[in-house]
């Protein structure tokens, strides 16, 4: 979508539109040379040069929050920003992607929902739900077959599978402000997801690494091979 583009003026053209409306008479000569056209092209020059451009900047840059720079404070004090649950000092595009974000984000439960939020906040996480023991549904040994409690359904857990980076950017970031790496723990995303979730629910939050499954192959007679073939075989799945 094309950005709508404030009307410039050069000083010609305020000194035409002062000019044109100037009282008529002898004592308002239009004439290039006179003391009152000199005059009026000189204040002219002020706004065409400086007002005018002035005003064209504020109106095209900072009437879009993807850009804003002087006014950044009003737009987030406006839309409720910074956002309590994003203690650290943020940078010029963390602020202005959390201000794009804030106007445009539509509420949800779904599992996309909260891994986007997570994705706009630099993290990679996987969740996972849990289900209570039922006799008929559920089966011994499976992935569903723990005794879990009738309570089990209401919780979640979030393992978040990646450090937060935020890495300098030239052109928005800040020499002497902005680091060029930043690593995180994931304390704003755990604020958000608690603000976030559904009120009934409790969610746990989970750092440690995958661990891969181990796959056990035992030695078959009939099938396997003596001396080529061992009793047991421990592999990652």
């Amino acid at each position: 979508m094309e950005q709508d583009r404030h009307v410039r003026r050069s000083g010609a053209d305020y000194a035409q539109a002062w000019a044109d409306l100037l009282p008529v008479g002898l004592a308002w000569p239009r004439d290039p040379d006179s003391d009152l056209m000199r005059y009026v092209r000189g204040q002219a020059e002020i706004w065409g040069g400086k007002v005018d451009p002035r005003a064209a900047d504020l109106l095209e840059i900072e009437s879009d929050p993807r850009f804003t720079l002087e006014l950044l404070g009003e737009w987030e004090r406006a839309f409720g920003l910074p956002d309590p649950c994003i203690p650290v000092v943020q940078t010029i595009p963390e602020r202005h992607k959390a201000l794009v974000d804030r106007i445009t984000q539509v509420g949800g439960q779904s599992r996309a929902f909260f891994t986007g939020i997570a994705a706009r906040l630099g993290y990679s996480i996987t969740i996972t739900e849990y289900h209570a023991f039922q006799f008929g549904l559920s089966s011994f040994g499976g992935s569903r077959g723990k005794f879990n409690p009738p309570n089990m359904r209401f919780v979640w857990t979030i393992r978040v599978t990646g450090a937060r980076l935020t890495r300098f950017q030239f052109g928005q970031s800040s020499f002497g402000r902005d680091s060029f790496l930043e690593i995180r723990r994931a304390e704003d995303l755990e604020c958000m997801f608690n603000r976030l979730k559904p009120a009934h629910t409790k969610l746990f939050f989970n750092y440690q690494p995958d661990v891969p499954e181990v796959v056990q192959t035992h030695f078959e007679f009939g099938a396997s091979s003596f001396g080529e073939d061992p009793f047991l075989r421990l592999s990652s799945g």
